[in-house]
């Protein structure tokens, strides 16, 4: 757009030379010299064109742009290819969007597609294991991540074999043909041998006796599927597969799942990630949202053997609503709004003081989110949100503030907090039951002995002491001269330094806790998980805002993992 301005601003006459000004009056003479007059406007109109196909380019890849596209590009795990097939045939019909989808083992796409081919345009990457799509979201390849299912690695034998096979050690036998799929390949190898790794068996672990017979006695294939295909055949006698390849239309009728207790342990989380190579990261967005959507993809899933997470509601554009303390909108303004932009999704952002906001919540019965129920809920202070966490999932701390007295610049009559009980000392507080700051000012005054005295103060005719229902207005007071000193968050004072001096408080209880906590109720608990990532990965945010951000240096203590199970 910059560029587009600039572009029409050259073709103003009064940025024009005198020569092609001239050219403008039909009654200047000097323009019948045509050939000189025709080669300048042919370059200008050159340049023109170049800029255009150079701000057509920019617009190709960016954030949030170029995403109409009616094409994705998806690489997946084999495991899931017939889930994935029928989903991608549902999107096209409901959405109008085609997703070419190339199948191979987690790793092989990972290592050999992903990671080799730096020029790929592809939008997404599904792995079999969330391993994978941690390895590349660690390495720069991939951004979000988005869970779909469970599966767990099972014994997979013909329904109608004659071998007695229900343990790991019935597949060493010399007469039991054997296929596991390579571990640098796929991801139910990788999974196989992790577990079987950490079984003892003599002087080696039960994995090593596994890759030796396989490798005198079996095959080692690159995919799950490939797997179930031989022992379908009758190639083999047994493989190590997902259960949910068992589950398979195409598998289901001729092949048996046996479950072994080596093999138990964490099931393997199925995931997909936007790529960052992706030219159309919303669109790409838009159908993982789809194919995890709990009333989408994941009954796709299930049919197929997997066992699919909660998943959030599917809504083409999804509307969140998210109640906000007046003290954070410096710091997560932006950052919503390029949460938007990125995901093509819309955030109801309302941003008050702590009490009115839980007052509202508590004035919705059932606290339903179509009634109004806020999806996700970020306190000025943990006071509130004790409040009403009933409703709420466990929260993560995010930030911290600062309480200090603000003081009109240069002025020195207020130099600490028992000044403001002095006769004449005009004063703004925040009022307790509407706003954190109301709430943290009263337990502050209360220990320091000073709240009874302020309270007796604002009863006589000639002393000023206002309350605020909202952090925001109180430093309004304070810069206007209404009054000598008021009890804000330094973040909102340094906004304000060229009119404004700080006093700090020495006080253990000068500081407001900022949490961040998703509703129990809310259809969209994946999405405000992506939020809370996208404001987890943003400290300079808050940081130029005069916050403490929390989260770097103990997330363990501040539960920095997104909120919620």
């Amino acid at each position: 757009m910059e560029l587009g301005l600039a572009y029409t601003k050259m073709f103003r006459p009064h940025h024009l030379p005198h020569e092609y000004r001239a050219f403008r009056n039909p009654m200047n003479r000097s323009v019948g010299r045509s050939g000189r007059i025709n080669t300048l406007w042919a370059l200008l109109l050159g340049a023109g064109a170049a800029i255009t196909i150079l701000v057509t380019l920019l617009n190709v890849g960016g954030p949030g742009r170029g995403d109409d596209t009616n094409k994705l590009t998806l690489y997946c795990a084999a495991g899931v290819r017939s889930a994935m097939d029928e989903i991608a045939e549902r999107y096209k019909e409901e959405c109008g969007v085609t997703v070419e989808i190339q199948y191979g083992g987690s790793g092989t796409l990972l290592h050999n597609k992903i990671e080799i081919n730096k020029f790929d345009t592809a939008d997404l990457f599904l792995a079999a294991d969330d391993s994978y799509t941690t390895e590349a979201v660690e390495k720069g390849l991939a951004a979000e991540t988005l869970p779909i299912a469970h599966m767990r690695p099972v014994i997979a034998v013909r329904k109608d074999s004659s071998k007695k096979i229900e343990s790991i050690e019935d597949l060493l036998d010399d007469d039991v043909a054997v296929a596991v799929a390579n571990p640098d390949q796929a991801a139910i190898g990788e999974a196989t041998q992790e577990r079987l790794s950490q079984v003892a068996a003599g002087d080696t672990t039960l994995w090593q006796k596994l890759e030796q017979h396989v490798t005198r006695r079996g095959v080692f294939k690159p995919t799950v599927a490939d797997v179930a295909a031989d022992v379908k055949l009758g190639s083999v006698d047994a493989g190590i597969v997902w259960d949910s390849t068992v589950a398979m239309p195409k598998f289901r009728d001729e092949l048996k799942a046996v479950r072994v207790p080596e093999l138990d342990g964490d099931p393997g989380l199925v995931t997909v990630c936007v790529l960052n190579s992706s030219r159309h990261p919303t669109a790409a967005l838009k159908f993982a949202r789809y194919m995890s959507a709990r009333d989408r993809g994941l009954p796709v899933f299930e049919e197929y053997g997997l066992r699919p997470v909660e998943g959030d509601v599917w809504a083409e554009q999804p509307e969140i609503t998210f109640f906000c303390g007046a003290v954070n909108r410096r710091a997560v303004e932006q950052i919503i709004e390029e949460f938007q932009q990125r995901e093509g999704v819309f955030v109801d952002t309302r941003y008050d003081g702590c009490g009115s906001l839980t007052g509202t919540m508590g004035m919705i019965d059932d606290q339903s989110t179509d009634l109004g129920f806020p999806d996700v809920y970020m306190a000025c202070d943990v006071y509130f949100l004790e409040n009403v966490k009933q409703w709420f999932q466990e929260a993560a701390n995010v930030s911290d503030t600062e309480i200090v007295i603000a003081v009109p610049k240069g002025d020195t009559k207020v130099k600490q907090l028992r000044d403001l009980v002095k006769p004449g000392i005009r004063v703004s507080i925040g009022e307790p039951d509407q706003c954190t700051i109301g709430a943290l000012t009263r337990r502050l005054l209360v220990k320091e002995g000073l709240y009874d005295q302020l309270k007796e103060k604002q009863t006589q005719e000639d002393e000023v002491v206002v309350e605020k229902p909202s952090s925001a207005m109180l430093i309004t007071d304070v810069v206007g001269g209404h009054v000598d000193a008021a009890l804000a968050y330094i973040t909102d004072v340094l906004a304000n330094r060229d009119s404004v001096d700080i006093v700090r408080i020495d006080s253990p209880l000068n500081k407001a806790i900022q949490p961040f906590s998703i509703a129990k109720t809310s259809d969209h608990k994946y999405l405000t998980r992506r939020l809370f990532r996208k404001i987890a990965s943003s400290p300079e945010a808050f940081e130029d805002a005069g916050f403490h951000f929390r989260l770097d240096e103990d997330p363990a203590a501040n539960k920095s993992e997104a909120p919620g199970p």
